[in-house]
């Protein structure tokens, strides 16, 4: 395939998730919504006192909705899995990057004589 039709193509498919993501925005009522959400969560939180964003003192910060309904169980456990998922793909990927199960690096079919 000639370079020029690899790029072109490309550059279609750009546009045409370009066209389609500004579609979207526009039909939902673009930023407006979330700027309003945004501002009166900011205006809120500024009432109601809040405090600082990280306090090492109180221990791990887990978001009120999850704290005041009782899912810090299942919050835990999800977190869990999730990083006992990623160092698994991480051991298996260094296991197995070469290829083989004795972690010696390939080389290229040519021996030494």
């Amino acid at each position: 395939m000639q370079r020029w039709k690899q790029y072109g193509g490309l550059a279609g498919l750009l546009a045409v998730c370009l066209a389609a993501g500004l579609y979207g925005f526009t039909s939902t009522g673009g930023a407006l919504p979330y700027a309003k959400r945004f501002g009166q969560a900011l205006q809120k939180g500024a009432q109601e006192g809040g405090g600082p964003l990280v306090d090492l003192g109180r221990g791990v910060v887990i978001a009120g909705p999850i704290t005041k309904g009782g899912l810090v169980t299942e919050y835990v456990a999800i977190v869990v899995v999730l990083v006992a998922v990623g160092v698994g793909l991480y051991f298996y990927a260094v296991r197995y990057r070469s290829g083989s199960d004795d972690g010696q690096d390939r080389d290229d079919g040519q021996d030494a004589a």
